[in-house]
């Protein structure tokens, strides 16, 4: 695997590759990379035959008072990582050679950035995920990108991104890594001392719950709700945002009908953690 750190030299070894006929994969992270990360990788590796990795802290997505500086880096382990499961390049770049001086745009997704960590996390975190897929993208052109269906609100808004500005590329939404308990593996979870961790597995089991109260595709979203509810609460977990929204553009549903996305987001400790389940009647 090879480490580059500039767009030039990421341009050049694509163009090499499309030259010999391979396809392009690329796999967007921020690095601090768990199973779930390396899932992607791998089956970026399994469908193209150039694999890209990019390792960027992107600061256009944290909010003022978000975790950006205390966020876990490790390059060298990542690098480790992302090579032993079949990475071919990892492209690490500084800040400025994203965002150099003068940097002046930003791309707004509507509609679907203004619910749940859109409206909780505030709009410019998703203009910061927009811009900084668009501009990966952009410098990549691969022909597939892979992202974490853990994120599932940032798959959709990308999806969007991508049809609306006719970005010729496939993006492939891999499954959710759990922990054996149950809990979705997040870069965040690093944050998590003992007790804490316990307490964050109320995420997984309230989505599990949740599913068990589904009887058919009219049940209402209300019992559900109040089925998720009820184990964070016996776990001491406030839920920033817990609701039933469209699989398709996270508009509202008072019933499961044909599949219904139940999202979920908590503060546990240091931790803001989200999860979330397609809910399906039986």
């Amino acid at each position: 695997m090879k480490v580059v750190r500039t767009i030039a030299e990421v341009r050049a070894v694509t163009a090499d590759a499309r030259w010999a006929g391979l396809t392009i994969g690329l796999v967007p992270t921020m690095g601090a990379l768990h199973e779930g990360h390396l899932s992607l990788i791998r089956q970026a590796r399994a469908d193209t035959g150039l694999v890209v990795v990019s390792l960027f802290v992107n600061p256009t997505q944290f909010a003022v008072d978000e975790d950006l500086d205390a966020y876990p880096r490790s390059e060298d382990g990542d690098a480790a990582l992302a090579a032993a499961a079949g990475a071919d390049i990892l492209f690490a770049p500084p800040v400025k050679e994203i965002y150099p001086d003068g940097f002046e745009t930003s791309i707004h997704v509507s509609g679907i950035t203004e619910v749940l960590d859109g409206l909780h996390r505030g709009a410019a975190h998703f203009d910061g995920v927009a811009t900084v897929v668009a501009k990966l993208l952009g410098i990549v052109s691969p022909d597939r990108a892979y992202f974490g269906q853990k994120d599932a609100q940032q798959v959709l808004v990308i999806r969007r991104l991508v049809r609306d500005l006719d970005i010729p590329v496939r993006i492939v939404a891999c499954p959710i890594i759990r922990e054996p308990d149950g809990l979705a593996m997040s870069s965040r979870n690093v944050y998590l001392d003992p007790a804490s961790r316990l307490r964050a597995t109320a995420l997984s089991r309230a989505l599990d719950a949740a599913q068990a109260a589904v009887v058919d595709s009219d049940t209402p979203a209300a019992i559900v709700l109040e089925a998720a509810r009820g184990v964070l609460t016996d776990a001491g977990v406030e839920p920033e945002y817990l609701e039933l929204r469209s699989v398709h553009d996270l508009a509202a549903q008072d019933t499961i009908g044909d599949g219904a996305l139940l999202a979920v987001a908590a503060q546990v400790g240091r931790a803001r953690l989200n999860d979330n389940r397609i809910l399906e009647a039986h």
